[in-house]
């Protein structure tokens, strides 16, 4: 039996044996996750040393504090009634502000979250920040990164296992841990991202609902998004659902979300 054939035995072995918590999609995560946090606390320290970090006594760096430990407590509180507050084992939360214009933010395994000043003057207020850091802390709850990886292990380097991969080859490790939580390299792996976004829209939004935050604010964040303009992909090419598509799957799902309000 050939690693190919070896790798996709195990794909679907393990493909029934977890659900994405809210919407409830069957995905596979072969890899450890204390595996991925560990790897994801080394390269958070690594990525802070080299760049600015906003003082937390800083206005936007207390807000970034503040939105993050109310959504991470929601968090923590859907998870418990689930059932599935194993999704955050071995979760050390921190909430970080830097500078950089590029818009945009993210949160690596075990809840290690940046946000860019870049990002701010659309976020606009805090609700408009909840919105950003909601959808981001989903996409680690919901393992995404953990799904990518395990793909990109199985194209890349050969199905082998991420710890005889960190082992053997470090570099590739790192980098393929990189891909994981950025860009994919095809349109295959684009595809599955465009999935993963519209998932982490739909649980950002019950987790920010949650944390006390209108979800209704969702869609006009998205709206300020777009305006920004500049060239766009053609969306089959893109690894983020059009502004338009965004918008309307949002309003979609904003009954469900708003039961979760208070």
């Amino acid at each position: 039996m050939t690693k190919t054939v070896r790798l996709v035995f195990i794909l679907l072995i393990f493909v029934s044996c977890s659900k994405v918590p809210i919407t409830g999609r069957k995905q596979l995560n072969l890899l450890p996750e204390s595996q991925l946090i560990g790897m994801s606390n080394t390269q958070y320290t690594q990525f802070l040393s080299t760049n600015k970090k906003v003082e937390n006594t800083k206005p936007d760096a207390a807000m970034v504090q503040r939105v993050g430990s109310k959504i991470a407590k929601a968090v923590e509180e859907f998870l418990k009634k689930d059932g599935s507050s194993k999704r955050v084992a071995g979760f050390n939360w921190e909430f970080n502000l830097v500078e950089d214009n590029t818009v945009n933010a993210w949160c690596m395994p075990g809840g290690k979250v940046v946000v860019y000043t870049g990002i701010m003057s659309v976020t606009k207020d805090e609700a408009g920040l909840a919105v950003v850091m909601g959808h981001e802390i989903a996409h680690a709850i919901a393992r995404h990164g953990n799904e990518r990886m395990s793909q990109q292990l199985a194209m890349q380097a050969g199905g082998i296992s991420l710890s005889v991969l960190t082992s053997d080859q470090p570099e590739l490790a790192r980098g393929l841990f990189s891909q994981a939580y950025g860009l994919g390299s095809n349109l295959g792996i684009l595809a599955y991202s465009r999935n993963h976004e519209s998932e982490a829209d739909k649980l950002g939004l019950v987790f920010m609902a949650m944390a006390g935050y209108d979800p209704r604010e969702a869609p006009k964040f998205r709206e300020r998004m777009s305006a920004l303009g500049g060239q766009k992909p053609p969306e089959m090419l893109s690894t983020h659902p059009s502004g338009e598509t965004r918008i309307s799957e949002l309003n979609d799902f904003m009954i469900e979300a708003l039961k979760y309000y208070n």
